[in-house]
């Protein structure tokens, strides 16, 4: 108990709640010994006053302090009790949404009823290999705690997992099954780990049923074994099933259901596999029907039926097998469905019942002896046997009881072949189980099964009982500290009244025995045997059927009913002989006559009686249920004693499966059963809290003084510690830790929050101070100078006081001048102005009389001529008109006359006289009359033309002049009217006038419009050139991301190659091992062969890879199982990259195709929007030229109107103006159509940008077409030349990856070839008896390796054809050239070889080897050797920089330079890459001989010795770093002299010179640069290992900033049995590691890419490991940490400005990590910091923000922890991002390594080779 000082003000306590179980509540008062009450004040602000027990005077249990809340072990808690232990679960499973949590060797896990991301493969790796405490509490860790105990200590295991139905036991066994198979991987060909996972689903399918409390309850134990070798890898798995729930297969309660495999069988009814079973909908079944309920809310039946078939098949369990399975099923269906009637005592069943009959078909029994006996039973007697009918009631038991006995049988018979399948033949060498078992429970109404699951638990509990008391001995031995007893509960009395002799059990079985035991006689014999005999048996006050058990957890009544019917378990036996007479295989093994002995596996799956024959004996036919479950727990409780166990307890937190929602009382009832308090009642007995003397010293630093800090640490603390705490008791010092008991830390807490409270007082105190002094002194200084300036302001307002007064007289002075004379010149101008206008008045009058009498006699004038002559007019026409009167009378009179005349006859009497006479001379002067006439016609004619030319002058002039007079009277008519309407005019004009103003603002307003289109149109143009720019980056970035992705690939598939190679020499060489052995040993026997043995010895100890090769086929055949895993890995690897190739090829198409219609649309779209707006812009500005010509044309028709007065309706001019008017106003309408659909084009413009923007982002590069002109895109033409860049860059790219994909399939190919070539090699190489057999085997390999040969030969020799074909067709091609011979080099073609023709390379190739002895004999044996790999034509150059060696010094070269070279003395002494410049100087000579296979051995060669040095020294950095810069550089010098365009032209001319001669090594470029590749992963993997360990401890866990507060100490107490931890590593250790690596690398001349890209790989190790350490381990999300982060991110900031290498994205690499330490510092309370979190936080994912902040811990007090309601927050503004939902940062990733090729100025022929090196047989030439 707490010390009573403690109580004090202020204090916070637990008080008990019959709600809540437990509220806060805090002291209001101290409290002294002898007080009777505590003065409380509640959460919710009520004051309470406590009242004490008088007796004892306990005080309530005190709260934690709030820095010790959260903690991972509850152990740590300074406060170990029942509150302490809740709330604290409350705080992680509520707040933080942490559901797992250590209680000492406990893991407790809350179910959370919702799926986590916690689970993944990330997340496995992340614990594996760590130590039970590093991370936060998890179900892989206690599953690597046992894997590492197993792996180490050779123990078998066991993961025990217990909790009532709905807490999650069945998921929990599965995440840890899954961590064994994913960290042990496995030995077998066959996949154990799918078969072990694969039993899931069918045992929760057979087992598994919907509850009230769960929709997946377990309804069955099991222990599952899962076995492993002695390498620790899963061979396979048993098996053991306890208690199956039987009763559930014929009722379920409501709102349940049955076994979940009856629901999948109705709803998989419709398949025409099922059709047979005759089986319908769920609702149509009794057995399924009962609970009302037949479907789970998420779950489809459909599917998981076909999930379960799936794992049949993967486990072994053939289709026929399957549907017999099926078929037994659905008969239970039919029969739980089979109605019985009643008649009295007696019943039958109905003929016409279906399914009977259905089942009886199923079945393949008879219906009428089945319907028979399932309503009659048989009695025997001593002298015979009858048949008894039986009542409906019992007919229905007898039925159901059938049902049950058929499922259970079945079950067992599941749970065999299971165990079948998982058996492995390898032998197993040890086990971990996992038990996955029913926790205790208590319902209202408890019978047999909760009876006997109460029992299993008691075991349990006392299991786990003396393993704590255990492993707390071990942690008191191991620090040396006094072990003293510690009481704790055992619960062995309660265990005894179950099971011993005359304990309930045996009277159970007693009463079963007797004839006519009945529930009722075996509760009074359990009155009479154990009432008042035994504390933990008591009688219920109100029943005579029930008994009381005072378990562990809680005191459970039981009712006796059913007991013993349940532990009888019996059935009809004819019933049973019914169904072993059937022809059914599946069930006629069901029921085998000679059942093998029960093992554990068959007692424990059905937990019932097997029903034999009447030959068995009378005791096992009569062996009870409580008796079979008896023995089963016997077997389990010796499996679990003889392993090391692990307690998983799982809690469910609320009745109503609401995601994180706690009820404390179901949680505090769930703690009590499964243990976990008890854990904390032993621990708080003893001493709970342990501190190491470090972590004391780092927290508690702040409680001692100066002189008390000594250089031990251990010392010092315990000084501290005694000077802190007086009683001795509470405390004690180990070894490694300090050990305190109950509320001592709490203790400690205190003191340090008052140390660093007074602190914090005093240097508020300080502050205050200065802050006071420091605000009096300015405000003193401001007083001084306000004061000053108040004075300095009163004088100056003084002097400006005078200065203003003498100013006022000067301005009235002046103001009364400028008034007088202002009034005097006003008069003057008033009087001057009188006299004009009196004067102009006068002068107008005169003026206005002189124009009225001008204008007066004007107009008497022309009245008076006008009245003349009209007066002179009117006499005239009077005179001629009376003349004309007067000539018609005479004329009218002389008519009349000589008509008279006429009439009479003397008148022509007097005309006749005469009449001859006068005939004559009127002949005579007719005559003459005619020539007169003639005469006078003509003058007639004459004088009418001249009259008739003045007649019509004169008509025109009378026209004129009436016209005048017309007009003169009209106008004279329409004087006034033309006034009026001229009135008219001037108004139509002036609203004319108005019209034409607005007009030209609509104009202009158009104009406007028009310029803002334009520029609209400029903007979008722009745009969509930025975007076109925008989406080639983006597509430029995609290539590159596709191309790295396809290195990727590429490097994997490498790598995958070259370890399936290492695999294939490491076999191969230990079966040449074997093969020397047994050579040695048939050696000794036959001494003849001893000098085929030392010759064959010295072969081997100088052959190559090759020669091994050859002498591997004549020792043994070759690994089968590996010539199988290459075949198959090589089929996969050809089908992998067929689908690549295949991919690739679509993916082009298809962006080929979209691109293609992209670009069409987009270029349509463009120049239709490009031709329809500059359309509207002409039609825009000339109807602007028409509307200005218009309105001329208007205000001219205006003017006329003006003068001549002709504006009157009707008139041309107004017509105009109404018409022009008229078309105005329709142009305004129709400008106004315009712009509205352009507005309409622009919107629509836009909406097809923004779809340009989606379509393109998934289009290629070649969503540009050229056939689109971009320069009219812009004026300027940079959009065409970024365009072409683009371009240029995308080719390039598209290169890379053909050739990546180009290198991926030849490297398929070689490895196709190798493998054939092995297979060969194995047809060739099997072992014979004789040696005879042995030579002729060798000849054959000999032959078969010759003929390969030559069929790579001539594969070279046609490629070398093909390209002298082609070369061929080039030079005929091309115009003649001189023909004289002056040519440099000729070829002449023989059988396919090239020979050199030309005399003086001879001769100079014979000089330069006539002092080699095999060089001449080489030279001269060269012509009879064909060189398939010669492609390029020799030449005649003065050829230097070579070296020449003999034939038999290869290997002696090879291992000067490779095997034996130490690094470690070679880049100290020898030039940088050195051996790589020797190597390619041999190799330039052997080129220029023109010797294709030197040229091959010696790469070859040189490339096996490579890999064999990293493979035997692939640990060591030094060596990986020195070879990959040698590689590296051999790789360069192949390609800078290999004549190629591409690099010589970064050479020098001599360079250029003495490139390569003869041949094309393309192909060993390719393998050089795999070889480049696999070093530098190589080289990864070594800084990988290195850096590994102290990422975590060096970043994280040393405190590298001084005065940082020191973090809170989980205090956890790990596990005796965990490794021990690793040594200490710090930052500066990181940084030293990293300056070697970097050192090394530079010191090796490694290129600078390469080790800018090392230095990345690096970084991202080291960000990676950090944040997932910091995603799982809740101690170090706090304040301090983030800051200490911050600072060593910073320190390697640093670094990598110190070494140059912070470009090409290293730096970027720490961003998660920085903006990690960021969001552990940034202020976590209001929505803007949420909003700044989500803006901040970019290279976090939503997952990994919310984790840290869920967390997020506070060290100290004065922190605040992060509010569920900021929680939301951040968690609704992350809702949309689309990211991966992985946790964890991936730290095995690999970036892609590209080379790039980085030339050498090195001249080779002035290279020095340093005699150090004892290369004397080489000759420089």
């Amino acid at each position: 108990m707490a010390s009573p000082t403690l109580y004090s003000k202020y204090a916070r306590v637990w008080i008990s709640d019959p709600v809540e179980v437990w509220v806060s509540a805090e002291l209001t008062k101290d409290y002294s010994p002898g007080d009777t009450a505590l003065q409380l004040l509640i959460e919710d602000g009520t004051e309470l006053e406590y009242k004490l027990e008088p007796k004892g005077n306990v005080l309530p249990p005190l709260r934690n302090p709030d820095i010790l809340v959260g903690e991972n072990d509850l152990t740590a808690l300074s406060y170990l009790h029942e509150p302490a232990v809740l709330h604290n679960l409350r705080v992680r499973f509520i707040d933080s949404k942490l559901i797992y949590t250590y209680c000492g060797i406990i893991l407790v896990a809350i179910n959370p009823y919702e799926p986590l991301p916690i689970y993944g493969a990330d997340i496995i790796n992340a614990y594996s290999g760590q130590n039970m405490g590093d991370m936060d509490p998890h179900i892989f860790s206690v599953a690597e705690e046992a894997y590492k105990q197993m792996a180490r200590d050779e123990r078998n295991q066991s993961i025990i997992v217990s909790g009532e139905s709905g807490a999650g036991k069945t998921v929990s066994a599965k995440y840890a099954m899954r961590y064994f198979v994913t960290v042990s991987g496995t030995s077998t060909e066959a996949s154990v780990e799918e078969r072990v996972l694969a039993s899931s689903p069918i045992m929760e399918a057979i087992g598994n049923a919907k509850t009230t409390r769960n929709d997946n309850s377990s309804r069955f134990g099991k222990y599952i074994e899962i076995g492993f070798d002695r390498k620790h890898r899963i061979i396979g798995a048993h098996m053991r099933t306890y208690l199956l729930e039987k009763s559930r297969v014929v009722f379920q309660a409501v709102e349940e259901r049955n076994y979940h495999i009856f629901y999948q069988l109705c709803a998989s009814a419709h398949l025409p596999e099922f059709s047979t079973l005759q089986l319908g909908s769920a609702g149509d079944f009794h057995c399924t029907n009962q609970g009302q309920s037949p479907i789970i809310d998420g779950v489809d039946d459909a599917q998981e039926m076909q999930a379960t078939r799936r794992a049949f098949s993967l486990l072994g369990i053939c289709e026929r097998q399957q549907m017999d399975v099926f078929q037994v099923l659905a008969a239970i269906l039919h029969l739980g469905s089979v109605e019985m009637t009643g008649r009295g005592s007696a019943s039958y069943v109905s003929a016409e019942n279906h399914n009977l009959s259905t089942f009886c078909e199923l079945m393949m029994v008879s219906r009428e002896p089945m319907a028979h006996w399932l309503c009659h039973k048989k009695l025997k007697t001593a002298t015979e046997t009858f048949s008894k009918p039986l009542a409906k009631a019992e007919a229905m038991d007898g039925r159901d009881a059938l049902a049950k006995l058929i499922y259970a049988r079945l079950f067992t018979w599941i749970v065999g072949q299971i165990n079948r399948a998982l058996r492995s033949s390898s032998q197993q060498h040890c086990f971990i189980g996992v038990l996955d078992i029913y926790g205790f429970e208590t319902f209202e109404l408890n019978s047999f099964e909760q009876f006997c699951i109460n029992y299993a638990n008691e075991k349990l509990q006392q299991q786990f009982n003396m393993h704590v008391f255990k492993l707390e001995q071990e942690e008191y031995l191991k620090e040396q500290i006094p072990w003293t007893l510690i009481d704790f509960y055992d619960n062995q009395p309660c265990i005894n009244l179950i099971e011993s002799k005359m304990g309930l059990l045996d009277l159970l079985d007693e009463e079963c025995m007797m004839p006519k035991g009945s529930d009722d006689s075996w509760a009074q014999k359990l009155y009479n045997t154990h009432l008042k005999k035994s504390i933990h048996f008591d009688k219920p006050r109100m029943s005579n059927k029930a008994f009381i058990i005072h378990h562990f957890a809680d005191r459970v009544e039981y009712q006796c009913d059913g007991f013993l019917e349940k532990n009888k378990d019996t059935v009809n036996e004819e019933q049973i002989n019914m169904l072993k007479s059937s022809q059914f295989a599946l069930l006629l093994e069901l029921f085998q006559e000679e059942e093998k002995t029960p093992g554990p596996s068959t007692i424990a799956a059905s937990g019932r009686t097997k029903m034999t024959r009447a030959g068995h004996s009378v005791r096992e036919h009569k062996k009870s249920v409580g008796l079979q479950f008896r023995n089963s727990l016997h077997l389990l409780m010796e499996t679990l004693n003889a392993t090391t166990p692990h307690y998983v307890r799982c809690i469910k937190p609320n009745d109503f499966k609401s995601p994180f929602m706690m009820e404390n009382t179901r949680a505090a009832q769930q703690l009590r059963a499964c243990g976990v308090l008890e854990t904390i009642r032993i621990s708080a007995t003893g001493f709970p809290s342990r501190w190491t003397y470090q972590e004391f010293f780092n927290r508690y630093r702040v409680l001692m003084k100066q002189k008390d800090v000594l250089s031990d640490r251990k010392l010092t603390c315990q000084n501290v510690v005694l000077q802190l705490i007086q009683d001795t008791d509470k405390y004690k010092f180990g070894k490694t830790k300090i050990f305190f008991r109950a509320g001592q830390v709490a203790y400690l807490e205190k003191l340090r929050a008052d140390k660093l409270r007074a602190a914090c007082v005093q240097i508020q105190k300080t502050i205050r101070c200065w802050l006071a002094r420091k605000k009096y002194l300015r405000v003193q200084r401001a007083v001084v100078t306000i004061q000053r300036y108040a004075r300095g302001q009163q004088a100056r307002a003084l002097c400006e006081a005078l200065r203003r007064t003498r100013a006022a007289v000067v301005l009235q002075k002046h103001r009364r001048m400028c008034a007088a004379r202002r009034l005097f010149l006003r008069q003057r101008d008033a009087a001057f102005l009188l006299q004009r206008l009196f004067r102009g008045h006068a002068a107008r009058l005169q003026y206005a009389q002189l124009r009225r009498e001008q204008k007066a006699v004007v107009v008497q004038r022309w009245v008076r001529g006008w009245l003349a002559r009209l007066h002179y007019k009117r006499s005239l026409r009077a005179v001629v008109y009376l003349q004309g009167c007067v000539r018609r009378t005479l004329a009218c009179r002389e008519l009349k006359r000589l008509r008279v005349e006429a009439r009479s006859v003397e008148h022509y009497k007097k005309l006749s006289v005469g009449m001859e006479n006068k005939i004559i001379q009127l002949q005579r002067r007719v005559d003459e009359q005619h020539k007169e006439n003639r005469e006078l016609s003509e003058h007639l004619s004459v004088v009418e033309s001249s009259g008739a030319a003045q007649l019509e002058t004169l008509q025109r002039h009378l026209e004129a002049l009436q016209g005048v007079q017309e007009d003169a009277r009209r106008l004279a008519d329409r004087v006034s009217v033309l006034e009026d309407e001229l009135g008219v005019a001037q108004q139509e004009l002036d609203r004319s006038k108005k019209v034409v103003a607005e007009l030209n603002e609509k104009n202009t307003m158009l104009k406007s419009e028009k310029d803002e289109l334009n520029r609209l149109i400029q903007e979008q143009d722009q745009q969509i050139t930025d975007k076109l720019e925008k989406t080639h980056q983006e597509y430029a970035e995609r290539l590159e991301v596709e191309l790295n992705e396809e290195r990727t690939r590429y490097q994997n598939l490498l790598t995958e190659h070259l370890r399936l190679e290492d695999q294939h020499a490491d076999l191969m060489s230990e079966r040449w091992a074997a093969t020397l052995a047994s050579r040695a040993d048939s050696l000794k026997t036959e001494p003849a062969h001893n000098s085929t043995e030392s010759e064959y010895s010295r072969e081997i100890k100088g052959s190559e890879v090759n020669e091994l090769a050859g002498e591997e086929e004549e020792k043994g055949g070759v690994d089968v199982v590996l010539l199988l895993k290459l075949q198959r890995r090589l089929a996969e690897l050809e089908e992998e990259r067929l689908l690549l190739q295949k991919e690739s090829d679509y993916r082009e198409e298809q962006v080929q195709q979209e691109c293609a219609k992209d670009l069409e649309d987009c270029r349509r779209t463009i120049g239709a929007e490009r031709d329809y707006e500059a359309q509207k812009r002409q039609e825009l500005e000339a109807e602007n030229k028409r509307l200005k010509k218009d309105l001329s044309e208007l205000r001219l028709a205006v003017s006329r109107g003006r003068g001549l007065r002709l504006t009157s309706p009707g008139a041309s001019a107004y017509n105009v103006l109404l018409e022009q008017l008229n078309s105005t106003s329709e142009e305004l309408d129709v400008r106004k159509e315009e712009v509205l659909l352009l507005r309409t084009q622009l919107v629509n413009l836009e909406a097809l940008k923004n779809k340009d923007a989606v379509s393109e982002g998934d289009s290629g590069h070649t969503s540009r077409s050229p056939t689109l002109d971009l320069r009219e895109l812009n004026e300027d033409g940079e959009l065409w030349m970024a365009y072409e860049g683009l371009k240029e860059t995308n080719k390039l790219l598209e290169s890379q990856l053909q050739s990546e994909r180009q290198v991926h399939t030849e490297e398929l190919e070689a490895l196709r070839v190798e493998l054939n070539a092995l297979r060969q090699e194995t047809l060739a190489a099997q072992p014979q008896d004789t040696h005879g057999n042995l030579a002729l085997q060798h000849e054959i390999g000999r032959i078969t390796r010759h003929n390969l040969e030559l069929m790579e030969q001539m594969d070279k020799q046609d490629k070398t054809i093909r390209k002298l074909k082609k070369q061929l067709k080039i030079h005929l091609k091309k115009p003649p050239e001189a023909s004289d011979g002056s040519a440099e080099c000729r070829v002449v073609a023989v059988g396919g070889s090239l020979k050199p023709n030309s005399a003086e390379a001879q001769e100079d190739a014979g000089q330069e080897d006539a002092g080699q002895e095999d060089a001449g004999q080489e030279d001269a044996g060269q012509e009879d050797v064909a060189l398939p790999a010669a492609g390029i034509v020799r030449k005649v150059r003065n050829c230097r920089g070579m070296l020449a060696y003999r034939k038999q010094d290869e290997s002696r070269l090879l291992r000067t330079l490779i095997t034996d070279l130490k690094p470690s003395g070679a880049a100290v002494s020898l030039l940088p890459d050195l051996p790589a410049y020797i190597l390619f100087m041999c190799l330039r000579h052997a080129d220029y001989t023109g010797d294709d296979r030197r040229v091959s051995t010696l790469l070859n060669s040189s490339i096996n010795c490579i890999k064999n040095v990293l493979k035997k020294r692939g640990d060591d950095f030094e060596t990986v770093s020195f070879w990959l810069a040698n590689t590296c550089r051999f790789l360069h010098c192949l390609k800078q002299y290999s004549g190629e365009e591409a690099y010589t032209k970064h050479n020098t001319p001599h360079q250029n010179e003495q490139c390569l001669l003869n041949f094309d090594l393309t192909e060993y470029r390719w393998v050089l640069s795999d070889l480049v590749i696999h070093i530098y992963q190589q080289l990864i993997k070594c800084m990988e290992h290195v850096l590994q360990p102290m990422i975590a401890v060096g970043m994280l866990e040393q405190d590298t900033i001084p005065g940082i507060l020191g973090l809170k100490p989980t205090g956890l107490r790990k596990r005796t049995s965990s490794f021990p931890e690793e040594g200490s590593y710090t930052l500066g250790s990181i940084i030293s590691q990293l300056d070697s690596f970097h050192s090394t690398l530079v010191q090796h001349a490694n290129d600078p890419d390469l080790i800018r890209q090392a230095v990345k790989q690096q970084f991202h190790i080291i960000c990676a490991v950090t944040l997932n350490n910091l995603l799982l381990r809740k101690d170090m999300c706090s304040w301090s940490k983030g800051l200490q982060i911050r600072y060593n991110v910073c320190q390697l900031e640093e670094w990598l400005m110190d070494k140059g290498v912070q470009g090409g994205g290293v730096k970027e690499t720490l961003e998660p990590l920085i903006q990690a330490a960021q969001l552990l510092q940034v202020k976590k309370k209001s929505v803007e910091d949420a909003e700044a979190i989500a803006t901040m936080c970019t290279a976090l994912t939503a997952a990994q923000i919310v984790k840290i902040l869920n967390l997020y811990t506070p060290v100290n007090e004065f922190e605040e922890r992060v509010s569920v309601s900021f929680m939301k927050s951040v968690q609704s503004l992350l809702k949309d991002r689309e990211e991966s939902p992985q946790l964890l940062m991936d730290s095995k990733t690999v970036f892609p390594v590209s080379l790039s090729f980085i030339p050498s100025s090195l001249a080779l022929e002035n290279l020095q080779i340093p005699p150090s090196l004892n290369l004397r047989f080489l000759s420089c030439l």
